[in-house]
């Protein structure tokens, strides 16, 4: 029986959008599987863990008309069979005693499928208390810097997943994992109602992935307990993270007057070469600064006692020397994902943080705490 019949392009695309939140090891089968729908000229890939669900469709040449309208397929292995094949050829799908068989060529493959109606879907929900809509550059900028700060592996829920704040006409990005922190706004056209949710650190990562760098539009629809992103053929639903977190954007400092401006590539390319002789765990891979007498001094130690110093020329007219110590990843995080000629690093002293923004922009913020050595 028949179920579909389309290029291998055509069917691997969609199928690539919707596999990032597949986890092949899990405790349900069903959750590593894809599901398929047809609705006259359109095919249909869902995919879910149960916290994020993510849909998209494509327009298809050659449906059939047979009853049967959904099946699930094992969505990496299908995914890893359509890469295998060349380009342009053509794939049919047939479903026989209970498995899809993939056609392309002379080439023949059997997979097993389970029912559709026991995959899982979110509830509808109607209610959305607030709806945004801006470019998905914006977004995808205003998540790109933030989403480094969250936490992995704490056990305070608050801290893995991002804070999303309506204020008004402004959106505002906060996250932290108690040793740095990210502030991030933008502007929105048109005022919307007050809103602040935390959004997980998978799907933030999903948004990523998927958000395109363009002028397009994404529409931003709040629930009580979801959210929803609706962007080029796709629809993403979160299930949100239930509580609330405190007002992190106190923590960035406002007294930090000493100011000193570095070229971002300079800066990133010292470390980069400096890191060659950091500690390679994450946890101890820190980088000591000395600022004093028009120069900033990057100097790297490993438990080998082996050592590496760069020095880079700056604009520094303070009597005091500010001597300290950071995680050299969370500055290489940074500086990688930053598009600017220029940051600002502002300290207090030795044993404070430092506050790194983009001169000419008000709206970003970094924070990043020293280690204690």
């Amino acid at each position: 029986m028949l179920f579909i019949k389309s290029t291998r392009d055509k069917l691997l695309k969609p199928l690539q959008l919707v596999s990032g939140i597949i986890e092949q090891r899990n405790a349900q089968p069903i959750l590593s599987y894809v599901l398929i729908q047809k609705d006259q000229e359109r095919i249909y890939f869902l995919s879910t863990d149960f916290g994020i669900e993510i849909k998209t469709s494509t327009v298809m040449n050659q449906l059939s008309s047979d009853e049967k309208n959904s099946i699930t397929v094992p969505g990496k292995k299908f995914q890893d069979i359509l890469r295998a094949l060349p380009s342009d050829i053509e794939v049919s799908l047939v479903i026989q005693d209970n498995r899809l068989q993939i056609k392309a060529g002379k080439s023949n493959f059997n997979l097993q499928i389970l029912p559709a109606e026991d995959f899982p879907k979110f509830h509808e929900t109607t209610e959305i208390q607030s709806k945004i809509t801006l470019q998905q550059k914006q977004l995808r900028n205003l998540f790109r810097i933030v989403h480094l700060a969250i936490a992995q592996h704490d056990l305070r829920y608050f801290l893995k997943g991002l804070l999303l704040r309506i204020n008004g006409s402004q959106l505002v990005a906060i996250a932290t994992d108690t040793h740095r922190l990210g502030y991030n706004t933008i502007n929105l056209e048109q005022a919307s109602n007050k809103t602040e949710i935390l959004i997980p650190r998978k799907t933030i990562l999903e948004l990523n992935k998927l958000l395109n760098d363009n002028d397009e539009p994404v529409t931003i629809e709040f629930f009580k307990n979801k959210i929803r992103f609706i962007f080029s053929d796709i629809i993403l639903v979160s299930k949100l993270i239930d509580g609330s977190c405190p007002d992190y954007s106190r923590a960035i400092p406002t007294d930090h007057a000493i100011r000193v401006e570095l070229n971002r590539l300079e800066f990133l390319q010292a470390l980069q070469r400096a890191s060659i002789l950091a500690n390679q765990k994450e946890n101890f891979r820190d980088v000591r600064l000395i600022l004093a007498n028009g120069s900033l001094q990057i100097i790297c130690k490993n438990i080998e006692q082996e050592e590496a110093l760069e020095e880079i020329a700056i604009q520094y007219d303070y009597e005091e020397t500010i001597d300290t110590n950071f995680n050299i990843s969370y500055l290489l995080d940074l500086l990688n994902n930053v598009n600017c000629e220029t940051i600002q690093c502002a300290f207090k002293d030795s044993n404070k943080s430092v506050l790194i923004t983009i001169p000419g922009n008000e709206d970003f913020r970094y924070v990043v705490m020293p280690m204690r050595t």
